[in-house]
């Protein structure tokens, strides 16, 4: 790691479509246990692994959630670049812009244990790793020895510099909370106050649920 980095930041990125409880912990486990500075949160534009039809809220929508969910916390911060970018929205882009604007940042861009799994499926792993420290989201119910097996394959193949990021086991997911919602069925407390109560204002996801 190069000790002339002055700033640590972490990366979350992701649809957030919509933010929810899970994202947060995950990211405030981050700043705690490698004591960054701060957090951005990335809403993607238009990532190249998901269909269209698979995101429910508008760009629009989704920059508001992520805004309302992070405005109390003064080390989260929003970073809408990528939202508003033409094209697929590749992480290997964003994390070569970042560091070319703040070259004296250290950047821990975080992942999850299925994102891990796929890593080298993504556009430029070895630009990715180039460009930052990878914080593998590690949960109990997870394989342990697969994990560890993959990100010695990871660091073999592109030098990748990853760390295990321990989190609690919520299971907690977008899509899920999208089924949820198009149901009926009540998403309070799986997500902050203000995005459940903007997501019940705007009747995203099914106007006729519950909440």
């Amino acid at each position: 790691m190069d000790t002339e980095k002055t700033k640590r930041v972490g990366i979350m990125g992701g649809t957030f479509d919509p933010i929810h409880n899970g994202h947060l912990i995950l990211a405030e486990c981050a700043y705690e246990q490698f004591h960054l500075d701060k957090v951005l949160f990335l809403p993607n534009g238009n990532p190249p692994h998901k269909r269209e039809s698979s995101v429910g809220a508008s760009v629009r929508d989704r920059q508001e959630m992520v805004r309302l969910a992070i405005v109390n916390n003064p080390h989260f911060e929003l970073d809408t670049e990528e939202l508003h970018r033409r094209g697929c929205s590749y992480t290997k882009d964003t994390l070569r812009r970042l560091h070319e604007t703040h070259g004296d940042t250290e950047y821990y861009f975080i992942i999850g244990g299925d994102s891990l799994m796929s890593f080298d499926h993504w556009r430029g792993p070895d630009e990715i790793c180039r460009y930052c420290v990878l914080l593998a989201a590690v949960r109990d119910q997870m394989n342990q020895e697969q994990m560890r097996d993959r990100m010695d394959f990871l660091r073999r193949t592109y030098g990748a510099r990853i760390e295990k990021l321990h989190t609690p086991d919520l299971d907690i997911s977008s899509s899920r909370l999208r089924q949820m919602r198009r149901a009926g069925e009540s998403i309070r407390y799986y997500l902050p106050d203000t995005v459940y109560d903007y997501i019940r204002k705007t009747g995203l996801y099914q106007n006729n649920s519950k909440g």
